[in-house]
């Protein structure tokens, strides 16, 4: 029997992956069956493979560099860098790595005695919103009323002179019981229940296609300049309550104070990212870390301005009905395609409660492109990712 995909019900996207009978490791396939999980991943944007809880790092390793061919699999590099683990890092305190891959994270929940993967003893701390918004919910609304909120809408990258990932594996190893509730209320009075820390999911492609055309078009040829070393010069800033961007109160960290930079690393990418498969658009962009935006017509928003754009255009795409919050179930073990979706962190845990979670993704050896559309607009890709193993030929085939 061939891996099967299996579409998520009364979702717009995400899928449940079926392995072959015998089966126990992904990063095993055959090359047809890892054809169809590459295509898959493109189309669906989100797989969901259960039963994963045994799945090595290695393996999960050797899996996300699967679907990247520019990746060095001799020594790709964690998709974030060493920036990860710097004092000033907004990122610093997001788990450790597995000593025998450095390339897999060990995220989660509560104190773990040593002996997982070689770690010594380790307390994880699960991201909240408390500690980056600006405006977080009260002790009443997130402990009687059982509120949460998004807690950063991003794209796995360094965004500091690595190429972003093509994809992110996340491995639910050990997972709380899915019987408590929480529920995130929008400014505008939507509202989404999810499970305690479920992770949030929407379609760049979705958010690209909720723009007016006008915006549309605007969109395709605005390129995203990022800031240098950009999770250590948000920093001091604090978050917008929706999680999208930074409030601008000129908190950031000066630029001649952060550790040494070079321009020529500095990340300038397209605003709108095309699916080398589907050849669907997808709005990318990271809107707490961007620094400008400049338009094909030469107009240069700065950084306040440039936030409140993206904004406007990402705020549509994470209204309730568009967003996929999966609930984590023991072994599941979820790949998203970082090139076509945002995700956030969502909840928070009591004391004594825990989770421990492994994460991959691989800086990629290319940057994400916007193929010229029918109008002319767009920067034309040179050459496209594909997995290991297949040809540009053979995936479009």
């Amino acid at each position: 029997m061939p891996v099967v995909l299996t579409p998520l019900e009364g979702r717009n996207f995400g899928a449940k992956v079926t392995l072959p009978e015998g089966c126990n490791d992904p990063s095993e396939l055959s090359e047809v069956d890892f054809k169809t999980l590459y295509e898959g991943l493109h189309k669906h944007l989100v797989l969901v493979i259960p039963a994963m809880e045994n799945l090595s790092p290695k393996s999960q390793w050797k899996l996300t560099t699967l679907f990247d061919s520019t990746c060095d699999r001799t020594g790709a590099a964690y998709g974030h860098g060493k920036e990860f683990r710097h004092d000033k890092s907004v990122l610093r305190k997001d788990g450790t790595s597995v000593p025998s891959q450095p390339q897999v994270q060990v995220l989660g929940q509560g104190f773990w005695q040593a002996g997982h993967e070689g770690l010594g003893d380790v307390n994880l701390r699960h991201p909240v919103h408390f500690d980056f918004h600006r405006d977080p919910l009260t002790d009443e609304e997130a402990h009687e009323k059982n509120m949460t909120r998004f807690y950063r809408w991003h794209i796995d990258s360094a965004l500091y002179g690595l190429s972003p990932p093509v994809c992110t594996t996340l491995l639910g190893i050990h997972v709380p019981p899915s019987t408590k509730k929480q529920k995130i209320v929008y400014d505008d009075g939507d509202e989404l229940e999810v499970n305690q820390g479920a992770t949030a999911f929407v379609s760049g492609a979705t958010a690209f296609d909720l723009l007016s055309p006008e915006d549309q078009e605007k969109a395709l040829g605005a390129t995203v300049v990022y800031a240098p070393h950009p999770y250590i010069f948000i920093s001091p800033a604090k978050a917008t309550s929706d999680g999208l961007t930074m409030v601008s109160e000129k908190k950031e960290m000066p630029l001649d104070e952060l550790p040494p930079w070079e321009e020529s690393k500095i990340k300038r990418l397209p605003l709108v990212w095309t699916n080398p498969v589907t050849k669907k658009h997808h709005l990318q962009v990271h809107g707490c870390c961007i620094y400008q935006l400049k338009f094909a017509d030469g107009t240069v928003l700065d950084l306040e301005d440039a936030r409140n754009a993206v904004h406007k255009m990402m705020r549509p795409a994470i209204a309730s009905k568009y967003v996929y919050a999966h609930n984590w179930e023991a072994g599941d073990l979820a790949i998203f395609f970082n090139r076509g979706v945002w995700h956030s962190v969502t909840g928070q845990f009591s004391p004594g409660e825990k989770r421990l979670m492994h994460q991959c993704n691989i800086a990629s050896g290319q940057d994400p492109f916007t193929l010229t559309d029918r109008s002319g607009l767009g920067v034309a890709a040179e050459s496209e990712v594909v997995p290991k193993g297949l040809n540009k030929e053979q995936i479009l085939a």
